[in-house]
């Protein structure tokens, strides 16, 4: 038997979180495979807590014969998306899973995913990561008005990650492209985006977990690399699908909270992974943004130098 234990994240978006569980219990695992659900809540408003329990005691009564178990885990603060995934992963190895399968709350995987993950596990000994094939999810597209209605459910938002040095942030192959065919093959892969990936259990014991200093954003790419340094090998497995509410749970792109993590976090991940011409390509750039006019990403520069990391209060930058 092969147990994989599926880590979700939620915070105050309960209606996101039980259509992506439910998206869970419905798909296909075969024989061979155990579901353990680990649902971690960044400490959420207690209406939404008492939602997801209930839910999660229906789920146990109606799942008990079907080797499906549920662990929910309450944070007693927002640890963010690194460090709240962290704890459920630690549950997770706790438990004796074989495989973690990191998954966005803000998504629901197609009916073959997790038995097309496991399957392509097998085939790639030497892969610690699997990355599925992630669509937006209809009517989340970035640019809607670009596509015919038949396009919807096809376009692509992940298939394989590169890491950009120019400007130090992860980038998607083929992103908002409509699926054709053209990204049909199997192949190694420089990052695994954090919206949806599986991993061995080995990797987390040799690599560690998300760097919680991320807090929120690019600590999927620095788990990537640090994972590779390890030995491990990352594989993009086209025939498993997931489809993504692009930034549904957290407030949509281009947002200050956006803006602000990523200033900063690509700031830790180019003086943590860069070579000097990219660490000096970074000085210059914070330079400007000291003296620049935007007081978000000014914030994000100065909380960077002073070592001031993990959650910040976005409102608080006036």
């Amino acid at each position: 038997m092969t147990k994989i234990s599926v880590v979700v994240l939620n915070w105050n978006q309960v209606e996101l979180t039980i259509a992506c569980l439910n998206s869970l219990l419905s798909a296909k695992r075969g024989k061979e495979i155990t579901l353990e659900i680990v649902l971690v809540d960044n400490h959420s408003d207690e209406g939404v807590i008492a939602r997801l329990r209930t839910f999660l005691d229906q789920a146990r009564f109606q799942k008990r014969s079907q080797k499906v178990s549920f662990v929910l885990v309450e944070n007693k603060e927002n640890f963010g998306f690194a460090e709240g995934n962290n704890r459920g992963i630690k549950q997770a190895l706790k438990n004796g899973a074989d495989y973690i399968f990191v998954l966005n709350n803000d998504t629901e995987i197609d009916s073959s995913c997790l038995v097309s993950l496991v399957k392509a596990a097998d085939r790639y000994s030497n892969a610690g990561i699997l990355a599925p094939k992630i669509y937006y999810a209809p009517g989340f597209e970035f640019h809607r008005d670009r596509y015919q209605k038949e396009d919807l459910g096809r376009v692509v938002w992940y298939a394989g990650g590169q890491v950009d040095w120019i400007n130090v942030l992860g980038r998607h192959v083929g992103v908002d492209e409509v699926d054709r065919g053209q990204y049909d093959q199997e192949k190694k892969v420089f990052f695994a985006t954090g919206c949806a990936f599986l991993a061995r259990r080995e990797v987390f014991e040799q690599a560690g977990f998300f760097d919680q200093r991320f807090f929120l954003y690019l600590e999927d790419l620095d788990f990537s690399l640090r994972v590779t340094k390890e030995g491990f090998k990352i594989v993009f497995i086209p025939g498993a699908v997931v489809y993504h509410k692009n930034a549904a749970s957290s407030g949509g792109s281009g947002s200050r909270l956006q803006n602000y993590y990523l200033t900063r976090n690509r700031l830790l991940f180019g003086f943590k992974h860069g070579h000097w011409r990219i660490k000096l390509f970074l000085i210059f750039d914070l330079l400007k943004t000291l003296f620049g006019r935007d007081r978000v990403r000014k914030a994000a520069v100065v909380d960077f130098l002073t070592g001031n990391f993990g959650a910040k209060d976005i409102d608080s930058i006036k």
